[in-house]
């Protein structure tokens, strides 16, 4: 039984990929591969349509590198700043505050770049229209910072103190330590924060499709930040709803989402190949590694070279003779620094910095939060909770949203917590590392990976077509339990693994069974670590649109369902709707944004709560 709960995730992605290539074989078969993937025009519904994605592929990868560009520098100089130079107090209290950018739901972030981002890029640069790829590189790459800063500040924080110790008593300043000792020795797990940051953005859909203009064009210059682009999530987003089922136009959708899933599953695998040589090569495995020292070297340098000729072409090219100007002062007053400045000074400089990176995520988060709590609260009323919505969604209120959300929540958790705690169990507690278990953390991560969009797709052609459950409340809640099942599996883990062994041998030697001792030991002491995964699971299902698009969502419904095979409400789609198809509702909108921020925050302030109370609690 604990084998077969361990096998769902690995069943489900080899599912996904399949059902994926089955829906896409007559696009490829039709049109052909080459005319799909290196063909720039895609006009499905003209009169003679075209199907060429290769524009949708560059929109996706330059929205995902502008993301990248923002995100990383101000990630991991705000993970610097809270392990190493805040004060214990001051980081007690930040590190949760930027943990919450987490918990808003991707659609709250599309809708504050709609009606605010757009709206300033629009004024600022003098534009017709400020959905670009700007905009939808500044909003993904806020939605990566908090994984970015999360797992980076772990990664610098397990660095062992005698590490630090030892620098400092060689005479390095914390500066030079923290570049010279701590950011080495953590690379492992800030490398691994950059590839989830950049996981999180090529597969985030509703903001981009809010925010990027949807013109499935090469901006021309290619360096064009200003030029409106189309990502392959949101082609899925916008056309898969209205298609023909089985035209020739579906099974290119399902083309694009198999290609999407395989950038995805190589980013995933990248990144685990990545991970593992440099944890060998730290933790001197004795395998040999790719290349010997000398040509890493030379590669090393002719990337340092190229990569500086290639800021300097870009320079050149976006700002001209002045950008290659401002370019040349800044790399002028960095060397000047580093060669004159004192190392103390130096110290001061790069400590400053750092604070600044955090400073400005801080006021991003507090812009974000205080712009829909100024425009949300006047439509928060009793009437606006306990109503059905009325004229489009312009008055009455979303009471039926609200129910459909933890209808869908309730079975999505109600699915995937018993699966997820088993399947931790039999990783954890019934066998031993070896072929299987691998095979099982790889489909673990590899759904854990896969973009939400996908998901949705699946749900579509398995649940609702090939099964038979229709666009349903139940086929939405075996969606979201599938996406949210890898974070419980390894959230669950994690919690068992960190119950001593003593526990268990104790329990062992008076005579308890392994499962008594499991179920009336292990789990009791990993039940806090349990929990927070499962109510970070609640979170991320409360505020996905994504999946739910094709399953089991409609836009009004003035009654609750009565079976589990009826659609239902839920608030990220009535305000996505409310957001980009009704005009004339934007009370209605802030407070449909308002009461799905404060539900999702707050479900992760229980998360974050309960794991400080279990660390000042639970000491072995």
């Amino acid at each position: 039984m604990w084998l077969c709960t361990a096998l769902v995730a690995t069943v489900t992605i080899i599912l996904i990929l399949g059902f994926l290539i089955k829906e896409a074989l007559p696009a490829f078969l039709e049109i052909g591969i080459v005319d799909i993937l290196f063909k720039d025009t895609w006009t499905p519904t003209s009169v003679v349509p075209l199907y060429g994605i290769s524009a949708i592929i560059v929109g996706t990868l330059l929205v995902t590198i502008g993301a990248m560009v923002i995100a990383i520098p101000l990630g991991i100089g705000s993970a610097i700043f809270i392990a190493e130079v805040a004060p214990p107090q001051f980081r007690e209290t930040i590190k949760p505050a930027i943990e919450l950018l987490a918990g808003i739901p991707s659609v709250v972030y599309g809708f504050f770049g709609l009606v605010v981002l757009t709206n300033w890029l629009r004024i600022t640069f003098d534009l017709p229209s400020g959905a670009t790829w700007l905009a939808g590189s500044i909003i993904l790459g806020i939605m990566a910072l908090p994984t970015i800063v999360s797992v980076s500040e772990d990664a610098i924080s397990s660095v062992p103190q005698e590490y630090r110790a030892a620098s400092l008593a060689l005479g390095a300043t914390r500066w030079q330590t923290i570049t010279g000792v701590i950011i080495p020795s953590a690379l492992s797990g800030i490398t691994a924060a950059i590839i989830l940051g950049l996981g999180r953005a090529i597969g985030e859909t509703m903001a981009v499709l809010m925010v990027t203009g949807n013109a499935a064009v090469i901006p021309d210059p290619l360096w064009n930040i200003l030029s409106s682009v189309r990502t392959l999530t949101a082609t899925l987003g916008i056309e898969m709803g209205e298609v023909s089922v089985g035209s020739t136009h579906y099974h290119a959708l399902f083309a694009i989402a198999l290609v999407l899933l395989l950038i995805a599953l190589v980013i995933n695998l990248s990144a685990s190949c990545i991970l593992r040589r440099i944890r060998e090569g730290q933790t001197g495995s004795g395998k040999s590694p790719l290349l010997p020292v000398h040509i890493r070297e030379k590669a090393a340098r002719a990337l340092k070279i190229s990569l500086l000729i290639g800021v300097f072409w870009l320079a050149y090219q976006v700002g001209g003779f002045i950008g290659l100007v401002l370019l040349s002062a800044t790399l002028g007053t960095f060397l000047i620094i580093s060669r004159y400045f004192s190392r103390q000074s130096q110290e001061k400089i790069a400590f400053a910095a750092v604070t600044g990176a955090t400073a400005l995520v801080l006021f991003v988060l507090c812009v974000i939060i205080l712009d829909i709590v100024y425009h949300g609260l006047p439509a928060i009323s009793w009437e606006f909770l306990t109503e059905g919505p009325r004229n489009l969604g312009r008055e009455g209120g979303i009471f039926p949203a609200i129910v459909g959300t933890v209808y869908l929540v309730a079975g999505a958790i109600a699915i995937a917590l018993p699966i997820g705690i088993g399947a931790a169990i039999y990783l954890n507690e019934y066998t031993v590392e070896g072929r299987i278990t691998r095979i099982i953390r790889a489909g673990n991560d590899l759904l854990n990976g896969t973009p939400s969009i996908v998901f949705g797709l699946f749900g579509f052609a398995f649940l609702v077509l090939f099964v038979g459950l229709g666009v349903s409340l139940l086929a939405g809640q075996i969606t979201l339990a599938l996406m949210i099942l890898p974070t419980i599996v390894r959230t669950s883990e994690e919690a068992l693994k960190s119950v001593p062994d003593s526990l268990r041998q104790g329990s062992l030697a008076l005579g308890a069974t392994r499962w008594h001792t499991i179920s009336r030991v292990v789990l009791p002491a990993a039940a806090p670590g349990i929990l927070t995964g499962t109510i970070l699971g609640i979170g991320r299902a409360a505020g996905e649109t994504a999946p739910l698009l094709f399953t089991a969502v409609v836009f009004s419904k003035r009654y609750l369902p009565t079976s589990v095979f009826e659609p239902v409400m839920a608030l990220p789609y009535h305000l996505f709707v409310l957001a980009t198809n009704v005009p004339g509702a934007d009370t209605q909108k802030y407070g449909t944004a308002l009461v799905l921020l404060t539900l999702v925050t707050c479900i992760y302030a229980v998360a974050v709560l309960m794991r400080r109370y279990a660390k000042k609690t639970i000491q072995w």
